[in-house]
């Protein structure tokens, strides 16, 4: 009985999220089950595994696989869809198991890797998982680089499509949220013809579409909690000629419908940009899989081919100018109309040079001109399109010989980004414009202002991304005698696996020349690589008791690019009586450094709003330097790969209690621990200019006058000022929590049946390094760095199954934490969504559902990692109370 109910830590963890029973009790064939390359009768191993149900996740109105994710507690997401604004990610989301990195989980499909999103390769985008396909998810929430290789360091997770398929399917879908924006369509069909045990073969396929509206920053109400995404480009301009005493005519008050709030000198203005950033993208997604297998006997011969389309539109603020000149006096010896009349507080002279200045090639500052700080609003927002296509093929042969299961495959996977940007500027023409007074910085354009605004406008395919691996691979595996009376045979499993990998990134050149200053991406930049890598590997499992069993793993890798490295595995599974289990594991493990992260091109790019801490202690300017170029402000930053970068390494130990003192109760608890080494990241800004400043002075690089630049005209050349923030391997990573599940099942006679469940994740531990050998961070409840770490994570069900009828509640739940701003704590977040469904006519069900029935705002956080304000996309929702209708009917 325990056997059955039990079923690992994979199916406790899934009935305690889904309340639903996994595998049947008949099953006696043998499987395979992630986290373990042997084929075995049940699913018990050492590790835990969280399996996951598709049809049930489907009733509670999730419709793409970040949705999954974002429903286990041991997952804690860093970046979903929304990142996209103002970033230019491909519209990617990425599995981040235990919050150490997505570059740390390994994503299969059907047990074997996809192409990484090409623009960083970073990890797969699970946008490009073939949804309407999927039969089920398999999560292994522990290290298994023993079995996989690189990236499994924090889990895997296996995305399990349907094998075989009888029949057609059609689905609709409908989310409509309470207020404007958001609405999101779907629909998928599915076919499929030929039984394989019968008539030896099988066709099956799918097509799924999906679209999605944006949500606008001026959509949702709480963007007014606080002025987010707080800029000193404003519109009306903030001007100056001494840079310590900058005005702006809407000020002190800045009341200016534009958004203004004071800058709190008394003069200028700020502007609260994040009314004009999206907080969702307007997304269509178009995925499509086709499989066909054949029987040749004790073998099956199968092909696979899917692809999906995810195509991500965003939009920001209109184009900012930090630097502009005007002159006095037009071409013509006309004087500018535009020019800003001297006050007390802000007085401009006719005679004002700066001698120091070396403007851009081919302008000419005129004595008395005045620096100006300028959003082109009337040239309307940038958007960034992602263009996003993914497609895999697979032949695969598996059987039975002589004793033996094996099983032989090759795959092609590529992925390929295409961003389209729009809204943007020349910066060379609004210079211009602006000299010879034809641009207004102040008010309303005039009929030649607007046409200088319209002619500057520019857009068009600004990059272009691939990503491509080539993969051959075979195992097999057998039964062997008992060794050691247990009653059970021990098991093996050998296997190989050879892997090209390719990458390339590059610029569009004639549209990045014309965008590089406003979008910092080099027009000669190209980023390319590629490296093989072949590996074995087995695993052996040894029953030594009837209760008592042991297994062990090994693989070695070998990399054309660094070498190679050894990983094992050890494992021990004990049950001294059918109400427990006991389960423990350590291994080690790596993650090997990306074709981007070795090979990325250098590039300059803006960095966060920070003080210069030499020019600008404390937050305010130093005597000869200036408020408005130095203090609060973004500098340049040089990004790119590094080809000396090693693999980070890891060490994970687990330990788990499976309970089942009732045939009705189960409850599991699974401990962990990881320690990382050599993490491979970029130094940030606020380390480097932080309080130890003085211990990275070989980072910065100061232009002749001692300063860093702030827009980039300057950069690259002799002018320029930057911080050098390339990858490197830095210092090390500690975690370790616990996670708990539990379900319970009731039965209600004539009532039916009821199922509580709940899967939660507790955090003890986690600390981090920002530099080899530095001090430890600890983040746990705490924003530190790019993000915080929950201390709880917590999803429960309740499901009542009567006749034709089911009704179900989920509650969602994350911890509080101290904000980026240590002022603000960033309360609760829990959120509840219920659902009936019928299934009262052969082949139809119908579902009916509502998200966040509280409708329960994002909590408040001030946070600058993300285009967005007031809140953090990456762990809360905008989108509200939404209501949703599922219709499904198979034939």
């Amino acid at each position: 009985m325990f056997k059955l109910n039990v079923m690992s830590a994979a199916a406790l963890a899934y009935l305690a999220a889904f309340a639903v029973p996994v595998l049947a009790q008949q099953q006696l064939e043998r499987i395979e089950v992630t986290g373990s390359a042997i084929k075995r009768i049940d699913a018990e191993t050492a590790v835990p595994v969280t399996i996951i149900k598709m049809a049930d996740l489907k009733s509670q109105g999730v419709t793409s696989v970040e949705q999954i994710m974002s429903s286990l507690s041991s997952v804690q997401m860093t970046q979903g869809s929304s990142q996209q604004v103002g970033a230019g990610t491909g519209g990617a989301s990425f599995a981040d198991l235990r919050g150490i990195g997505a570059s740390k989980t390994l994503v299969l499909l059907n047990g074997r890797r996809i192409a990484n999103n090409a623009i960083d390769g970073s990890a797969p985008d699970l946008n490009m998982i073939p949804f309407a396909a999927l039969q089920r998810v398999e999560v292994l929430r522990d290290g298994a680089s023993s079995l996989y290789g690189t990236d499994a360091i924090g889990g895997v997770i296996n995305f399990i499509t349907n094998k075989d398929y009888t029949g057609g399917q059609i689905t609709f879908g409908v989310d409509v949220p309470k207020e404007s924006g958001g609405k999101s369509r779907n629909a998928n069909i599915g076919f499929g013809f030929g039984d394989i045990a019968k008539d030896g073969y099988n066709i099956f396929g799918f097509v799924d579409v999906a679209k999605t509206d944006a949500i606008g920053g001026q959509q949702r109400e709480f963007n007014n909690r606080f002025p987010g995404g707080i800029s000193p480009t404003p519109f009306p301009a903030n001007y100056y000629q001494n840079p310590s005493v900058t005005g702006n005519p809407a000020g002190p008050d800045c009341t200016d419908p534009t958004f203004l709030v004071p800058a709190g000198d008394g003069t200028s203005c700020l502007m609260a940009t994040s009314r004009f950033v999206d907080y969702t993208a307007k997304t269509k997604r178009t995925a499509g899989m086709l499989r066909g297998s054949v029987a040749l006997g004790e073998h099956t011969l199968s092909a696979e081919l899917f692809a999906t389309s995810n195509d991500s539109t965003t939009a920001i603020a209109p184009v900012p100018y930090g630097t502009l000149w005007m002159n006095r006096l037009r071409p013509d010896g006309t004087a500018n109309p535009y020019m800003p009349a001297s006050t007390a507080a802000v007085p401009i002279t006719t005679t004002y040079t700066q001698a120091n200045m070396t403007p851009r090639p081919g302008v000419v500052l005129q004595p008395g001109f005045v620096t100006v700080k300028w959003r082109a609003l009337d040239g309307g927002q940038r958007s960034n399109t992602s263009l996003n296509d993914q497609t895999r093929f697979l032949v695969s042969l598996d059987g039975f010989v002589s004793g033996w299961d094996y099983q032989v495959g090759a795959s092609i996977n590529e992925n390929k980004i295409k961003e389209v940007v729009s809204g943007y500027t020349d910066g060379n023409k609004i210079t211009t414009a602006m000299l010879n007074g034809v641009i207004n910085p102040f008010g309303e354009q005039d009929a030649a202002g607007n046409a200088a605004i319209q002619d500057a406008l520019l857009g068009g395919n600004l990059q272009n991304h691939k990503g491509k691996v080539t993969t051959f691979d075979g195992r097999i595996s057998r039964e062997l005698s008992d060794w050691f009376g247990a009653g059970r045979g021990a098991a093996v499993a050998i296997g190989a696996e050879f892997r090209k990998e390719d990458f390339i990134s590059k610029a569009n050149t004639p549209v990045a020349e014309l965008l590089q200053a406003s979008t910092g991406v080099d027009p000669n930049s190209l980023s390319e690589g590629n490296r093989k890598v072949s590996a074995v590997y087995a695993e052996l499992n040894v029953p030594l008791t009837r209760t008592l069993d042991a297994t062990a793993a090994v693989r070695y890798d070998k990399y054309s690019d660094f070498g190679n490295t050894t990983n094992p595995k050890f494992g021990l599974r004990y049950q001294p009586m059918k109400e427990l289990l006991l389960r423990t594991s350590y291994s080690t493990g790596f993650r090997a450094p990306s074709l981007y992260e070795l090979n990325a091109t250098p590039a300059y790019t803006n960095t966060g709003n920070v003080n210069d801490p030499v020019n600008c202690p404390g937050g305010k300017a130093i005597a000869g330097k200036s408020q408005a170029l130095n203090c609060n402000v973004q500098f340049q930053r040089l990004t790119g790969g590094n080809i000396d970068l090693q693999p980070e390494e890891s060490q994970s130990l687990t330990f788990g209690i499976v309970l089942e003192p009732t045939a009705d109760l189960s409850i599991g608890f699974d401990w962990w621990w990881i320690r990382l080494e050599n993490q491979i990241a970029a130094l940030s800004e606020t380390t480097v200019l932080g309080n130890d400043f003085k211990d990275f002075t070989q980072y910065v690089y100061r232009n002749g006058t001692g300063d860093l630049s702030i827009d980039g005209f300057s950069c690259p050349g002799s002018d320029c000022g930057y911080l050098d923030l390339r990858q490197q391997n830095l210092g090390g990573l500690n975690t370790n929590g616990v996670d708990i599940s539990v379900v319970f099942r009731q039965s209600l006679g004539s009532l039916g049946r009821a199922t509580l469940g709940l899967n939660s994740t507790y955090v003890t531990k986690y600390e981090y390094q920002d530099y080899v050998n530095g001090p430890w961070n600890q983040n746990v409840g705490i924003y530190v760095g790019t993000a915080p770490i929950f201390r709880w994570q917590h999803s429960a069900t309740a499901v009542w199954n009567v006749g034709s009828w089911t009704l179900g509640m989920i509650g969602h739940y994350k911890s509080g934490y101290v904000d980026q701003d240590p002022t603000n704590k960033v309360s609760q977040y829990a959120t509840a969504d219920a659902y009936v469904s019928w299934a009262g006519y052969k082949g139809l069900n119908l579902t009916v559902g509502v998200k966040n029935l509280t409708d329960r705002d994002p909590p408040y956080s001030n946070q600058g990692e993300v285009f967005q304000a007031n809140y953090d996309p990456r762990f809360a929702n905008p989108t509200g109370r939404t209501y949703y209708l599922r219709s499904t009917y198979r034939f």
